[in-house]
């Protein structure tokens, strides 16, 4: 007894020694929902809790996925899109009601921080001031009109469908673009109208006129912290000093927040550290990568995913291709599987794997698995199918095994084909892996994700050009491999110089 007491002692005194686990704040892919996050971050780090901020990781049901899972422990979000997004209610919920339906998914919610970010149909106001625009039910007189609307409007609950049917809205021109992206369309005068977030800085800049909501489509949208509910127990310090936050931000204040990161460039960290010296009187610690630095660090996650990825499609796909070589009537199927794989919108591939992997990099990898597996497959196969038949029938003759002579002669003539399939797979993922970003991943799609909703072209350069750099090392090292792998009668011929006859 005294021997197992003591054994629970020691078990208690570790547990109590080990260090806290982070807590692990998300944040949504545009500006606002990253300026909260680090808001929380910072907070959260000032009074002694460790954080860490996985920014940007995409729209509305990316973080819900993430924070259902465990995989986040909170991020900002807004009671409308609760309801209507998240909880598909019919009818507008009051916060009893928004509380309790969270509830039993094992979510809470803080109470408003303050102000509301509601939506909203901007106009050019030199459109509205020609037709005498102020309403949103005058819209439908109008159906000449160019609407950008951005994507995930167009498909939210609360967004594109209930405006179109609140308001008998079919005008003949509609495209889905990005959120920042649309306001540059507006600007250069290439669409009329467009959604827009009320607290968004460039409603002023680009003077816009809202159009009133008279059939009281939208919700209201009251900026909250969504959490997990078992985070009360553990980390309630963490959480108690996040919530300090409740209350605190009006709507000219989170205005003037947007406006310094979007517009004056200036970094989310910087922001929101400045507001909580204001605020609260801390000083909390924070830091702002520099470029150089910044490259590197994402060279690393980018180079990670990409030979993770590569790696397993090899290892699978070779396999793959050989079996569809052997058995035409299983090739024709496996062909057409990673062929149907390759259909599958890379964004939509990404957010079908994170109810199974969560986000950060496992989901990017599946995903970059499988686009890259065609290639490598396609290539094998037609490697093998392509040796000549005399090849095979003496191999036969001499009465070499087919595993022998998979070994030692079908893949070393098929080899050319194989490396061209993994070169071109190489180069697909390279490029493709910038779309990780998306779920958490980093890499180079990082800075290009920033840089697109800031409309910086300096940050969008930071991610392409080493992007555009890596594809051609990679397509460089692989030309290398096949020098030394595949022996020089093997090579593809190349054409001598002037248009003459192959070698």
């Amino acid at each position: 007894m005294t021997s197992a007491a003591a054994l629970l002692g020691l078990l208690a005194t570790a547990a109590a020694a080990a260090p806290e686990a982070p807590l692990r704040v998300g944040s949504k892919a545009f500006t606002e929902s990253v300026i909260l996050g680090e808001l929380a971050t910072q907070l959260a780090t000032s009074g002694g809790a460790p954080a860490v901020h996985r920014r940007a990781l995409g729209g509305t049901r990316v973080l819900w996925e993430a924070l259902r899972r465990g995989d986040i422990d909170l991020y900002p979000d807004y009671t409308g899109t609760l309801a209507r997004e998240v909880l598909a209610a019919r009818a507008p919920l009051d916060d009893a009601e928004l509380r309790g339906a969270l509830a039993a998914q094992g979510v809470a919610i803080s109470r408003s921080l303050g102000f509301e970010d509601r939506y909203a149909i901007g106009v050019r106001r030199e459109v509205a001031a020609r037709l005498g625009l102020a309403r949103l039910s005058e819209l439908a007189a109008h159906p000449e009109l160019r609407l950008g609307l951005t994507n995930e409007f167009l498909d939210r609950a609360d967004g594109w469908p209930a405006l179109r049917e609140r308001y008998g809205l079919r005008p003949r021109s509609v495209r889905g673009l990005e959120h920042d992206l649309a306001y540059g369309a507006i600007a250069a005068g290439e669409i009329d109208a467009t959604d827009v977030y009320t607290t968004d800085p460039q409603i002023v800049r680009l003077d816009l006129v809202l159009l009133d909501d008279d059939r009281g489509v939208f919700p209201d949208y009251r900026a909250v912290f969504v959490y997990r509910e078992d985070l009360a127990r553990r980390a309630p310090a963490a959480l108690a000093t996040v919530r300090r936050l409740e209350g605190r931000l009006s709507a000219a204040e989170m205005i003037a927040l947007n406006a310094r990161v979007q517009l004056d460039r200036r970094p989310a960290e910087e922001v929101a550290a400045e507001l909580l010296r204001d605020a609260f009187g801390i000083a909390p610690r924070f830091s702002v990568e520099r470029a150089p630095t910044r490259i590197l660090h994402r060279t690393r996650e980018h180079l990670e995913l990409v030979a993770a990825a590569l790696l397993a499609a090899i290892a699978v796909a070779v396999p793959l291709g050989v079996l569809a070589a052997r058995r035409p009537r299983a090739g024709q199927v496996v062909l057409a599987a990673v062929g149907v794989v390759q259909t599958i919108p890379s964004l939509a591939l990404l957010v079908f794997m994170i109810p199974l992997l969560g986000i950060g990099g496992g989901p990017a990898v599946a995903a970059l698995f499988l686009y890259g597996l065609l290639p490598i497959v396609r290539n094998t196969h037609a490697g093998l199918t392509g040796i000549a038949p005399e090849l095979r029938e003496s191999a036969l003759a001499l009465g070499i095994s087919p595993g022998a002579r998979l070994r030692t002669i079908e893949l070393p003539l098929a080899a050319p084909a194989v490396l061209a399939g993994v070169k071109t797979s190489a180069v697909i993922t390279v490029g493709t892996a910038t779309l990780g970003a998306l779920v958490g991943a980093g890499g180079y799609g990082q800075p290009i994700l920033t840089g697109v909703r800031l409309a910086s072209v300096p940050l969008i350069l930071e991610g392409a050009i080493p992007a555009a750099l890596l594809a051609l090392a990679v397509e460089a090292a692989f030309d290398l491999v096949e020098r030394a792998v595949v022996p020089a009668g093997l090579r593809p011929a190349r054409r001598a110089r002037g248009g003459g006859r192959q070698a």
